[in-house]
């Protein structure tokens, strides 16, 4: 499969007209696979999940800010952590996350690969020691940082908090009490900046692979997902 395909042909969402444009149009071939071969902008790596617009409107950066979720049911805002890091720190940072939830986690796994437009299915499992899911997602790093049709969500109820390691690869966090989340991104260098700019406020396009759709239904098999679920937040 050649790279303009990899990245268009099993993409399960060009955000492209989200904008009102695309940046992409009319591009001679020849530039595109240029631009899409770019992985590296200056000390910041991406993974193959995501490229961002032809024009760079959003240049990927390392770095986090603070923002709000707002529940439009219950009008209730929620304090969230949003993140971008280089492919070297992304998942190791994302499993750091992972400690302050708990001894016993909730996860959702949120797959786009045979939906359209900005749907997805959500894969729910209740009660899984943190150990063991953390062991299993060493075992599927690849797919996690790689597949731009994959996220995944883990969650404590209890207290409540929710890491999210998005389509996008950026790293998320909902909760009340986020410092301890903020420490993990200082003892990773992650700085922040509260003028940060995503991938996701601009054009971008997903990549993702047919060996991927394969490997999530195991991960899914593995970690007791048997039928689709609404995610916590």
């Amino acid at each position: 499969m050649g790279l303009l395909q990899h990245f268009f042909k099993n993409v399960f969402q060009d955000e492209s007209y989200t904008f009102g444009y695309s940046s992409f149009e009319q591009v001679p071939s020849r530039d595109l696979e240029t631009h899409l071969s770019v992985a590296c902008y200056g000390d910041f790596e991406l993974t193959e999940a995501v490229r961002p617009s032809y024009d760079l409107k959003v240049i990927p950066q390392n770095g986090y800010r603070h923002d709000y979720y707002r529940d439009t049911s219950s009008e209730n805002s929620i304090p969230v952590l949003m993140a971008s890091i280089s492919k070297e720190k992304l998942f190791e940072t994302f499993l750091e996350l992972l400690e302050p939830l708990g001894p016993v986690v909730d996860v959702v796994l949120e797959s786009s690969h045979e939906t359209t437009g900005s749907g997805h299915e959500d894969f729910y499992r209740e009660h899984i020691d943190l150990p063991v899911l953390k062991s299993n997602l060493y075992f599927y790093e690849d797919l996690l940082i790689n597949d731009g049709c994959l996220g995944i969500a883990v969650l404590n109820p209890k207290l409540p908090v929710e890491v999210q390691f998005d389509e996008h690869k950026l790293l998320i966090v909902y909760g009340e009490n986020l410092k301890p989340f903020e420490r993990i991104f200082e003892q990773q260098n992650i700085q922040r900046n509260e003028k940060i700019r995503f991938l996701t406020e601009a054009e971008h396009v997903h990549s993702s692979r047919g060996e991927y759709v394969d490997q999530f239904c195991a991960l899914q098999t593995l970690l007791g997902m048997d039928s689709p679920h609404h995610s916590y937040i």
